[in-house]
C-alpha cells in the first residue's frame, strides 16, 4: 500500500510540473506589478546607504540578533533595505518564496553549495559548465572532502546512475557554458525528488526565457553580472529558493552568506533593480539577434550551435520548457576548427566593429571569445576535448544591435577575407 501512495504522489507531482511547464507565465508582468517606492514617494526605492542600522530599543536589537525580529535591518552584511528591494523584485521573477543577493555570481554559487553540504557530502554536476564553477567543484571542495561527479547532464541515465547514498544536490545550468547544452529540468528536479536530494540551477544565460523553480529547481542562481544588469558596469549575484533556506543561508550563527560576507553594495543593488525592469525588452532583443546572425551563419555551412535552431539538439526541449516571446537567448557558438582561425577571426570582428573580444556576456555589444583559453581554460584540455569543446570554437553573445543584419554581413566578410568560407 506504501508503494502505492509513493508511486502516486510522484505521478501527480511530475503532473503538476507538466501543468506548470506548459501554462502561460509572465516574469516581466510580475516584475512590474511590485510596488516598491522611495521614502518621500519617489517612483524609485531609496537607496539605504547605511552599514548599521539604529533601533529605538536596545531589546528589539537583541531579537533581531536571533532572528526573531521582521522588518527590523541590523547590519548590512545581513540585510539591507536597497538589497532587500532587488531579492524581492528577483524572487517574484522566479516565482520562489524568496531570494539573497551576493557580491558576485561566484559567490552565490558557492554560499549556496556550501551551505547546502557538508564533509563526507557528494554532488552530481555537469562536465560542462563555466569554468570558474567547474574549478570550485573541482579543485576547491576536495579541501571540505565534499566530492563531484562529473556527468553529461543531457542523458539522464548518466545522472541516475551517480546518485550515492552520500548524493546531497544536483547543480547544473539552465543553458550550460559554453556548449549551450540545454537541461531538462523537470526530469532533474524528478530523479531529485525521487531521490530526497536537492536542484540547483544556474539561470544566467536564460533570465525570463525559463523560470526553472517552476519548472522544480530547489534552487536558482545568477550571476546578475551578464544579462540582469546588461551593462557590464558591475558584478553581483543572486539565490532565489524558498524563504527557508534563504532565512539558513543569512543566520548569524551558520548562515554561509552572513559569515562569509559576499554583501553587494546597496548602491550597485539599486541601479540593478532599475536595469531589471527593462530586462524583458532587452532578451527579447538579444534573442532577435542571436537568431539573424546565428541562421546567416549556419546557411553558410558553418558549425553554428543556438538552441533557437532546430537543428540544435535540445530544441524541442528547450521549446517545452520556454515562456514564449522572450526568444531562445543571446548566446551562440561558432566552431571555426583550430585556435589560430579563431584568434584572426576575433581580431578581424573587433576591427570591424562587429563587437569586442572580451569575457562576460549580456553586453548591449556584441562580445566574443574562445572558450577553451578563456572562460573555460580552468577546465583541463583533455576533459574539454571529452565534453566536446573545440579549440576554434567561439562563443559570441549577440548584443542589442539595431541593423544586426548589418553586422551579419561584416562577419561574413570576415569569414571569406580569412578564406574560412
Amino acid at each position: 500500500m506504501t508503494g502505492i501512495i509513493v508511486y502516486s504522489a510522484f505521478f501527480s507531482y511530475i503532473l503538476r510540473k507538466t501543468m506548470v511547464m506548459k501554462s502561460s507565465f509572465d516574469p516581466a508582468e510580475k516584475i512590474q506589478n511590485l510596488l516598491q517606492f522611495g521614502e518621500f514617494g519617489g517612483v524609485n526605492p531609496s537607496i539605504t546607504d547605511s552599514s548599521t542600522f539604529t533601533f529605538l530599543d536596545p531589546v528589539t536589537m537583541s531579537e533581531t540578533f536571533l532572528g526573531h525580529t521582521e522588518g527590523c535591518f541590523l547590519y548590512s552584511r545581513h540585510w539591507n533595505p536597497s538589497n532587500k528591494y532587488l531579492a524581492e523584485a528577483l524572487a517574484a521573477m522566479e516565482e520562489t518564496e524568496s531570494a539573497w543577493i551576493t557580491a558576485s555570481g561566484m559567490a552565490a554559487i558557492t554560499c549556496s553549495i556550501l551551505q547546502l553540504c557538508r564533509s563526507g557530502d557528494h554532488l552530481i554536476t555537469s562536465v560542462t559548465t563555466y569554468g570558474g564553477t567547474f574549478a570550485f567543484l573541482r579543485n576547491y571542495l576536495p579541501k571540505f572532502d565534499i566530492s563531484v561527479s562529473f556527468v553529461d547532464i543531457t542523458c539522464l541515465d548518466d545522472v541516475k546512475n551517480a546518485i550515492r547514498p552520500n548524493t546531497k544536490l544536483i547543480y547544473t545550468e539552465t543553458v550550460t557554458n559554453p556548449l549551450l547544452q540545454v537541461s531538462d529540468i523537470p526530469s532533474l528536479a524528478a530523479i531529485a525528488k525521487e531521490n530526497g536530494i536537492l536542484l540547483m540551477v544556474d539561470n544566467t544565460f536564460s533570465p525570463m526565457i525559463m523560470s526553472p523553480a517552476r519548472l522544480g529547481a530547489d534552487i536558482v542562481v545568477y550571476s546578475l553580472t551578464k544579462f540582469i544588469n546588461g551593462k557590464n558596469d558591475c558584478v553581483a549575484g543572486a539565490i532565489c529558493g524558498t524563504k527557508a533556506f534563504i532565512e539558513a543561508l543569512s543566520n548569524v550563527n551558520d548562515g554561509t552568506a552572513m559569515l562569509l560576507g559576499p554583501v553587494l553594495d546597496p548602491l550597485r543593488s539599486s541601479s540593478i533593480l532599475k536595469n531589471l525592469h527593462t530586462l524583458h525588452v532587452r532578451m527579447k532583443q538579444h534573442g532577435h539577434n542571436a537568431m539573424i546572425m546565428a541562421s546567416g551563419l549556419k546557411e553558410l555551412g558553418l558549425k553554428v550551435s543556438y538552441p533557437g535552431l532546430p537543428s540544435h539538439p535540445q530544441h524541442a526541449l528547450f521549446n517545452s520548457m520556454m515562456n514564449t516571446g522572450f526568444g531562445y537567448g543571446g548566446m551562440m557558438i561558432l566552431d571555426v576548427g583550430t585556435v589560430d582561425r579563431a584568434y584572426d577571426l576575433m581580431r578581424m570582428m573587433q576591427a570591424e566593429m562587429v563587437g569586442y573580444v572580451a569575457v562576460s556576456l549580456g553586453y548591449y555589444k556584441t562580445l566574443f571569445s574562445n572558450s577553451g583559453r578563456s572562460t573555460s581554460s580552468e577546465v583541463p584540455e583533455d576533459v574539454q576535448r571529452k565534453m566536446g569543446l573545440s579549440e576554434g570554437l567561439i562563443r559570441f553573445s549577440v548584443g542589442l544591435d539595431n541593423d544586426i543584419e548589418k553586422s551579419l554581413m561584416k562577419v561574413k566578410n570576415c569569414l571569406t577575407n580569412l578564406h574560412i568560407i
